[in-house]
């Protein structure tokens, strides 16, 4: 696995697009604006990085989605047919808007990029940590201070090797579940962006708009901890969007 695609250039997706340049990959970004609209960014980023299409990106060993999940149903069902896709999205009424599918009882939304993309292979990952803290928490192997990342999917396959790419990136990672349990880290519940942060109060507190706070180690221990805590009927306060 040599290249990584990248589906939305935001600051989840310019932020794996570093770790991933800095790990040795090479990286196709593109976003809904066209490949020139990357031009100064891919400048930034180097000879490794290049701008292109959805569909240029849907060509790399592993692809990174990374847009609003209102912008899914924009792109089209096989482009990520049989392809590994790391879905980092989450469903912000604020933005996406109400979201009919949702829902029904035991809906997820990588159930939703599941359903859409035809034979994609969908692993529910880089949603539950804020780009901040994904790009200050990254740490070498065997570092004491190595934070972990969870996944759910339904392809046992498609996990391990993106656990193989979160490890390039610094970070542990593991599976906790299918699709069907990715609720788990969604939005609001307790391991999404909290784990991550030196003051969970304060994070949780945070606004749209405002400065990420300072983040600080999460080990796997305690990241599993976070998962195995949610519930569905849980009463949700505000928190970060990653």
């Amino acid at each position: 696995m040599t290249r990584i695609g990248i589906i939305g250039a935001g600051n989840i997706g310019e932020t794996v697009a570093r770790l991933a340049l800095a790990a040795g990959y090479e990286v196709v970004l593109s976003n809904s604006r066209g490949p020139g609209s990357l031009a100064s960014l891919i400048a930034n980023l180097g000879p490794r990085a290049a701008a292109g299409t959805p569909a240029d990106a849907a060509t790399a060993d592993v692809v990174v989605l990374a847009i609003p999940l209102g912008a899914i149903p924009s792109l089209p069902a096989d482009l990520l047919a049989g392809r590994i896709v790391v879905d980092a999205g989450n469903h912000y009424p604020d933005r996406d808007g109400a979201i009919v599918a949702l829902s029904a009882p035991g809906a997820t939304t990588s159930g939703l990029v599941s359903d859409h993309f035809l034979g994609a292979r969908v692993v529910k990952g880089l949603n539950s940590i804020v780009w901040a803290h994904l790009r200050d928490l990254a740490r070498a192997p065997g570092s004491p201070e190595r934070s972990a990342l969870p996944l759910a999917t339904d392809d046992a396959a498609a996990g391990a090797e993106v656990v193989r790419f979160l490890d390039d990136l610094g970070y542990d990672a593991f599976v906790y579940g299918t699709l069907a349990d990715s609720w788990r880290t969604e939005r609001d519940r307790p391991a999404y962006c909290l784990p991550y942060a030196a003051d969970p109060e304060v994070m949780r507190s945070r606004q749209a708009g405002e400065a990420v706070p300072p983040g600080a180690p999460a080990s796997t221990e305690r990241v599993r901890a976070a998962v195995a805590a949610a519930v569905r009927d849980d009463a949700v306060t505000p928190a970060d969007r990653s």
